[in-house]
């Protein structure tokens, strides 16, 4: 169970026994609001203008006649066209002068776009629907600080019937664990925690029993790199791996990074995440009275379930866009994704060599459904993005139903056919040298795009070129 595809009341699974369960409130429905402190009635604005002397004087006199006050502005050269600034501002739209600043704007050939932001006490005004909407979503890595101690359940809290919840050494750790996440900012090294001998005996226990099933049950990509890990990030039965080691080596092999979360996120902040090779992990272990059952991710799920394959190339990338498909869509294609999620990345099985393999973390995480996946037991279904969306599942037993992926690549060839059909009007794109999202909607950044796939096309043909010779 990861730190957000999962309920809200984390799913309890006894590995021992092979039980667990699944509350329906993990996805939350909730407007997609920034993380500083908004003010009602705002919106904030993209537009474009020409460098010369005196272009934003002209601009902000659009925005004094028409009474729209200004909370923030700045300013960035614009992308595939020198010859353009950009700029960002939030604005005062409570007297409803938005519209006529977008319209006048428009009427001096600036490109302006309307970063809307749903509020919970009422929306901004509308605007015509031949102006361009974009909501807000995070667009560098280190936006991703904005939401990231926005938890939904646990962190250092825990509910009655927490293993730990009378265990007030067990709770003060907890807390430890809570800081470091609530303080934690994109670019600085993830702390390094010394674990008990107490925690280390819990891991032991879980790290013997799982890795006697992963040569027969897990998938090849798994295998191959569990042991890499055991060479490179301290993967031992008396010994818990450091986040930041595992971080830097899966930076090496796919560019993923782990980000040390205090608990439950929603749906939509954990999905952005993954938009930008970011998995949100927990960094703190299960109760040690119960080493085979937790009732929300901890340390051992994540690192066992599902760090290895993150350092599968073809597996990262799969992962990414469903997180990329995820940024700005409508709160019930939120939904029909982080069930894709969950069939695939947390209980998904594919096909290799004739054989039925689990590579989902749930799975490689869980004792008893590690072993009761692959029997003739449960239910298996083609994957197919569009019906596993809609597939329901009970929250007190093992799935009936598990869908198979003839390969990730087939899995993410459909994810791609999938996210197509998701409302928005407007594409997003992932440049891996600034680490960050692009939003396509001019033509200048379309033809870039179409260049920079050239300059690869290009490449790919002069290596099949050389190929054939040698």
């Amino acid at each position: 169970m990861d730190a957000g595809i999962t309920p809200a009341k984390r799913a309890k699974v006894d590995v021992a026994n092979g039980t667990h369960g699944h509350d329906k409130n993990r996805l939350p429905h909730h407007n997609y609001v920034e993380d500083y402190d908004d003010k009602e009635g705002s919106s904030s604005i993209l537009f474009t203008l020409p460098e010369k002397i005196g272009a934003l004087a002209e601009a902000l006199k659009v925005f004094e006649a028409h009474n729209v006050n200004l909370y923030h502005i700045e300013s960035r050269p614009a992308k595939g066209n020198t010859s353009q600034y950009e700029f960002y501002a939030d604005c005062d739209n409570k007297k409803g002068g938005l519209h006529d600043v977008v319209k006048d704007l428009k009427g001096n050939d600036c490109h302006v776009t309307l970063l809307t932001r749903k509020h919970q006490r009422g929306s901004s005004q509308r605007l015509s629907a031949s102006e361009s909407e974009v909501p807000w979503f995070p667009r560098k890595i280190n936006d991703l600080d904005r939401f990231a101690n926005q938890i939904l359940s646990y962190g250092s809290e825990l509910d009655s019937d927490h293993p730990g919840f009378t265990d007030p050494v067990y709770r003060a750790r907890r807390k430890e664990f809570a800081d470091i996440a609530f303080n934690y900012k994109h670019g600085t090294p993830i702390p390094r925690v010394s674990y008990t001998k107490a925690e280390v005996d819990t891991w032991g226990t879980i790290f013997r029993e799982l890795t006697k099933l992963y040569p027969m049950h897990a998938c090849k990509e798994f295998n191959h790199v569990f042991p890499l890990l055991i060479d490179n990030c301290g993967y031992r039965e008396d010994n818990i791996p450091q986040l930041e080691d595992i971080s830097n080596f899966l930076q090496d092999c796919t560019g993923f990074r782990l980000r040390p979360v205090a608990g439950l996120l929603s749906s939509r902040d954990f999905l952005a995440g993954l938009a930008f090779r970011v998995f949100h992990s927990t960094q703190y272990i299960r109760h040690g009275s119960k080493p085979m059952y937790t009732p929300e991710p901890d340390v051992c799920h994540e690192l066992l379930g599902h760090v290895p394959l993150f350092a599968d190339p073809s597996f990262a990338q799969f992962s990414q866009e469903i997180g990329l498909a995820s940024l700005g869509a409508p709160d019930e294609y939120i939904q029909k994704l982080a069930t894709c999620y969950w069939f695939t990345i947390e209980f998904g099985l594919c096909r290799q060599e004739g054989h039925i393999k689990a590579y989902g973390a749930g799975l490689l995480s869980s004792f008893g459904e590690l072993q009761y996946c692959l029997t003739e037991k449960p239910e298996t279904r083609p994957f197919e993005p569009v019906k596993t969306a809609e597939q329901k599942y009970p929250i007190t037993e093992f799935q009936p139903v598990y869908f198979i992926a003839e390969s990730f690549e087939s899995a993410k060839q459909k994810m791609r056919e999938f996210a197509a059909t998701i409302p928005r009007p407007f594409s997003v794109t992932y440049n891996p040298y600034t680490r960050s999202v692009e939003v396509l909607e001019n033509t200048g950044q379309i033809l870039n795009l179409a260049k920079n796939i050239k300059s690869e096309m290009m490449l790919l043909e002069d290596a099949l070129t050389k190929l054939h010779q040698s």
